[in-house]
């Protein structure tokens, strides 16, 4: 008898899985389905020793940079970004001391609001250790926000070398725009039925998922090297899926070419001339095996 491995999770309140998404730019790199009663970090350093290895040997200049929220903040995985030479942005769960150390540009937000009735937001980056998990001080930047419903700090721990003028770029330019890759994951989810997990084991769940994130990649890679600098280049994937894939045609396969007949008036037949020039120009070679 095969029983279904949904399990409860505990913030959402339902039984679900827990999907393990890695993103580069849009590209996926890691789409595992995984039991939701584990530690939303449980298996991420095995996925970065598994994966970075191999951008480095493709990409040996490359600097990488992982950006992650609270859930990933875990002293095995800084370490070992840190052993290893890589950037880190980690959201940090706020604390007492930590709001303790922004107490005065706190202040400061919340008289610039009250006075002038916009939300008002000042950064400050100091050194910060926690009391038994962390093994070393790190560099902590923090966000004093007060809004009109009130207070909002955030803050992100990170190893990156940081001038006076940083904290505020790095939080709302670098670490913020992690937010654009959970668009990524909802198109998926949502446009490409990865949500589709209806079936009794996980393997066959986990391939149902493999599948959509396959069809993702070819989504992805239309959008970055076909569609560019067209009407298209930023549409969403139900967009792309409706405007230039779901269309009648007629396909006949020669020897040497694959050859798709559309109608005299279909409304995109320039856009499809675009896609074709575009990707016999913008195509990247070939990653050396």
């Amino acid at each position: 008898m095969t029983l279904s491995i949904r399990t409860l999770h505990g913030y959402y309140r339902h039984y679900c899985f827990l999907p393990f998404y890695a993103f580069c730019d849009g590209w996926p790199l890691l789409a595992l389905l995984r039991p939701s009663n584990i530690d939303a970090s449980q298996g991420t350093l095995k996925q970065l020793q598994r994966i970075l290895p191999k951008l480095r040997a493709a990409w040996p200049e490359v600097k990488i940079l992982i950006r992650g929220d609270g859930g990933f903040c875990r002293e095995p995985i800084i370490r070992w970004c840190e052993d290893h030479e890589v950037g880190y942005l980690f959201g940090l769960s706020k604390n007492e001391r930590l709001k303790t150390e922004i107490a005065a540009e706190m202040l400061a937000a919340r008289m610039f609001q009250r006075d002038n009735g916009e939300p008002a937001r000042l950064f400050k980056c100091f050194e910060y250790q926690t009391r038994e998990s962390w093994s070393s001080p790190r560099t902590v930047i923090a966000k004093a926000e007060h809004l009109a419903k009130g207070e909002n700090p955030r803050f992100v721990v990170t190893n990156l070398e940081l001038a006076p003028t940083d904290p505020q770029h790095v939080y709302e330019d670098v670490y913020c725009a992690r937010g654009e890759m959970e668009n990524r994951i909802k198109e998926q989810q949502l446009m490409l039925f990865a949500d589709r997990t209806s079936a009794k084991s996980m393997r066959a769940n986990q391939l149902r998922l493999t599948f959509s994130t396959i069809a993702y990649v070819l989504h992805h890679a239309l959008r970055v090297y076909g569609l560019a600098e067209t009407e298209l280049a930023v549409a969403q994937v139900e967009t792309i899926r409706t405007r230039v894939l779901k269309i009648g045609a007629q396909v006949r396969v020669s020897v040497r070419r694959i050859w798709i007949r559309l109608s005299a008036s279909h409304p995109v037949q320039r856009l499809w001339n675009e896609i074709l020039a575009n990707l016999r120009t913008n195509l990247p070679p070939p990653l050396p095996e």
